[in-house]
């Protein structure tokens, strides 16, 4: 660790305590950033990291709602306008009891590289709630989302801050907050992304993450010459990223194996082919039932509940080519890093933010294995939810082909900007220092010229 990261490192733990995740995210971009700052020296006179580090806005606020029993019940919401440097803040709202500021602060810190990455003007923002949809009634999560936005509406706006779904927050949720902030601005803007295709939304917006992951998987391998035809796929999670992953990877060829909820995962060696993914997607987006049911009805599936008490998970531990993390922050640890090579996997592509420790990322840099950051990675859900607002400011639609075209053309761009970003700074195939650079050098440079706000 350098004089400058260890320093840097103290002041963000002295300020920002209790907040590992956070914590965890300015370390690893820091660390790549060394290379850089001795480069360029006025970054460090004029404090740039620094002062991305520190949000621009932090909001937070209660939210009250009535449960269908009729009780009153309390839970918090915020928005994190991290840096508008180059666009509007952008990121998405999670509902989910996990969320807490530290949190919202990593994943606001990360999308500010992410979106600088999709070449789009946007800058970074997340925000959400501790609100648990899960075992909600509809008329439950319409009453917490109006609630919710009844605050929030104040500080969003097309050309301030336009949030957009994450975990917890699909296609209902943004349907609910969308009505309410229309009925209190009285206004029909493109405040949110993952719209209705029927009022404003884009084709592709929801399998773009997913989609995203595994185009650049596909330009990762391009870069030793292979494809992902007839390659073994491991992919966590089961929501929209994962959903969506799969699918792609059925349309390069591959052949995924495995499903993930937080009781437990799925391993079908026969692999998941189209028709057992709309199973998926019916039990998951209609039923919203637990992936155990996929192995009741496919007997080529073997089902494996949680084990809290092994310190690592058994998902990551069978013979594959690639994975696809697309589930949570810190899924992957250094046991499990330390399992997918042993396993044979060369390919690791995050759909989800954050998913690996940073001891899980040095085993990966280490073994030079193809490792793709998530704020690389997954920026394809961003990149199209960019797409989404420059199609509600043109009031246009662009067909299913022209969205997925385009959203293909920014992941290979993305991989260009990591592959020639890490050659120059002298860490050729490190996509952690290419995405790190090549997602602040733009945003720095933006600050510099706008001075010191």
């Amino acid at each position: 660790m350098s004089e400058f990261v260890k320093n840097l490192m103290s002041q963000v733990k002295a300020k920002n305590p209790s907040e590992p995740e956070f914590h965890q995210a300015v370390y690893e971009v820091a660390s790549s950033l060394s290379l850089v700052l001795e480069k360029h020296p006025e970054y460090r006179k004029e404090k740039i990291l620094e002062r991305i580090i520190e949000p621009e806005r932090v909001i937070l606020f209660r939210v009250p709602w009535v449960d269908d029993q009729g009780d009153v019940q309390v839970n918090r919401g915020f928005r994190i306008e991290m840096n508008s440097a180059i666009g509007p803040y952008k990121g998405g709202l999670r509902f989910h009891p996990s969320v807490n500021l530290g949190i919202l602060k990593f994943l606001a810190f990360e999308q500010v590289f992410k979106n600088s990455l999709t070449t789009l003007p946007m800058g970074g923002g997340k925000g959400g709630s501790d609100f648990d949809p899960k075992g909600k009634s509809d008329g439950e999560v319409m009453r917490f989302c109006q609630s919710f936005m009844s605050e929030l509406f104040r500080h969003i706006g097309p050309n301030t801050d336009v949030p957009a779904g994450d975990i917890g927050v699909g296609g209902r949720e943004i349907g609910y907050l969308f009505g309410q902030y229309k009925k209190l601005r009285n206004e029909f803007t493109g405040v949110l992304t993952g719209k209705g295709l029927n009022w404003g939304g884009s084709l592709i917006r929801p399998e773009a993450t997913g989609y995203g992951a595994v185009y650049f998987a596909a330009e990762m391998l391009s870069t030793r010459n292979q494809t992902l035809e007839g390659k073994k796929c491991i992919v966590s999670g089961s929501g929209n990223v994962a959903q969506y992953t799969i699918e792609k990877i059925l349309h390069l060829g591959g052949k995924p194996l495995t499903i993930s909820d937080s009781n437990g995962y799925i391993y079908d060696e026969a692999g998941i082919d189209h028709e057992k993914l709309q199973f998926i997607m019916d039990l998951k987006n209609v039923r919203r039932g637990r992936v155990k049911e996929y192995s009741d009805k496919f007997k080529t599936a073997t089902y494996f509940a949680i084990d809290p008490s092994v310190d690592y998970n058994p998902l990551w531990n069978h013979k594959a080519d690639c994975a696809f993390p697309s589930a949570t922050q810190n899924e992957i640890n250094g046991k499990d890093a330390a399992n997918l090579l042993k396993n044979g996997v060369y390919v690791v592509s995050e759909g989800a933010n954050m998913p690996s420790t940073i001891e899980a990322i040095d085993q990966f840099l280490n073994a030079k294995i193809l490792y793709g950051p998530g704020k690389a990675a997954n920026a394809g859900g961003v990149a199209t939810s960019g797409l989404e607002m420059s199609q509600n400011s043109l009031r246009l639609s662009w067909s299913r082909e022209e969205v997925d075209q385009r959203l293909h053309n920014i992941m290979k761009s993305i991989h260009k900007t990591c592959v020639e970003t890490a050659a120059k700074y002298g860490t050729p195939g490190n996509y952690v220092n290419g995405a790190n650079i090549g997602g602040f050098v733009k945003v720095a440079n933006a600050m510099l010229d706008q001075g010191i706000v």
